[in-house]
Formats: C-alpha cells, structure tokens, sequence
C-alpha cells in the first residue's frame, strides 16, 4: 500500500510539472520521465532582467579593473625615490584597492544572481597599452577625477537600464538597481567631490611663490587623511 501511495505522489508532482512552461518544475519533470539523466537548467537564480544587464555589468566590472590597475601605477610612480609623495601614494593605493574590492563585490552580485563573468572575452575598452603614469601631483589629481566620473557614469549607466525598463519585456530589475545605489552611487558621488576639491586646491598653491613647497605641504596633508 505504501509503495502505491508513493508511486501516486510522484505522479501527481510530475503532472503538475507538466502545466508549466519554461519554468524549474518543466525540468523536474523531465527529471521525473524515462531519461536517467533529465537536466534540470531552469533550476537557476536567474530573473528579473539579469539576462539583459549581464553584459553591462561586465563591461563595467572591467572598467574597475581597468581603472584599480591606473590607480596602481600611479601609486607605484609617486612612491619612488624620485618622486617621494607618500601622501599621493596613498591616495592612489587606496583607489586602487577600493577598485579591486568593487570588482570582487561586482563579481559576488552577478553570480548570486545566476550570472557570469568571462574575462576570456577581448574587451575593447580594456588596457591595451600602460596607461601615461609619469605625470606631476596636479595632472595626476586631474587623471583621477577623470577615472572617478567614467566609474561613476558606468554606474549610472546600468543603474538607469535595471530602472528604465519594464517587467514586460524583462528588463526592470529594481533589486539591481537598489544594489548599484547603495553601493555605487552615493559612494562614487563622494570621490568625484573629494578629488575634485583635491584639484582646485592643489591648483590655487602652486601659483604661489615657492610652488615646490606647496606641494610638499599639501602632500603632508594627505598623508593624515
């Protein structure tokens, strides 16, 4: 009796397996027929409109890869004996951590959402040659808050594609969004306005009258940031 009742359970799993489409229940189904190895590929962490931001969050994520290696050579340039400003050294080293731990968070979210990231694919905005690093304290400032704006309208870019389209069509994904906000935005937002206070202020001290200390005293400074 008790093996009837089970056979009776597994039949009616398997039936209402069948009124679905497209679905994880149509594999279970599957799973549940003849074949022996029936796949179960709509069992995933995928909805929403992942399948449309994929390639957008991997475009991105290779922007921050991108800019965490610039943000490296600079840090590397101004820690060397020639140019000796551990105070931009920081600075840049910290970008570029903060751009590698992005990127790993980056990675974890895609994933979590049933995603992938393949760094195998040519990517054309990539590092194809090094980047000049060998600039002055003022022109670095000036690269950097370059780099933090393209970072931030990345953001924004696949911040406004999970907001602007609709469930329809599978393109909305506010949990995307809500993601990129409390982690991107507000955050890039911040170091645009830091460097580009950082810029300004450099750029009125070395047109005093002994420039040279100017920029000794300003590196000083951010040494204790």
């Amino acid at each position: 009796m008790k093996y009837f009742i089970a056979f009776a359970l597994i039949a009616t799993v398997c039936a209402l397996a069948q009124a679905q489409e497209q679905t994880c229940q149509v594999d279970v189904q599957s799973a549940c027929g003849q074949t022996a190895n029936g796949g179960v590929s709509n069992c995933n962490a995928r909805y929403a409109a992942i399948s449309h931001l994929e390639p957008k969050l991997q475009d991105y994520i290779n922007l921050q890869l991108k800019k965490s290696y610039e943000y490296l050579l600079l840090a590397t340039h101004f820690n060397s004996y020639q140019m000796n400003r551990p105070g931009f050294q920081k600075l840049y080293q910290g970008l570029s951590d903060r751009g590698f731990d992005d990127t790993i968070e980056l990675i974890k979210q895609v994933t979590r959402r049933g995603g992938s990231i393949d760094f195998s694919k040519a990517h054309d905005k990539g590092v194809a040659h090094p980047p000049e690093v060998h600039l002055n304290e003022l022109e670095s400032l000036a690269r950097a808050l370059d780099n933090e704006k393209e970072l931030t309208n990345g953001a924004i870019h696949v911040h406004t594609s999970a907001t602007h389209g609709t469930t329809q069509n599978r393109e909305h994904d506010p949990e995307m969004a809500h993601y990129l906000q409390e982690n991107f935005l507000g955050k890039q937002a911040e170091s645009v306005r830091k460097l580009s206070g950082y810029a300004n202020d450099l750029s009125k001290l070395v047109t005093v009258r002994e420039p040279s200390l100017s920029v000794y005293l300003f590196d000083e400074y951010l040494q204790k940031q």
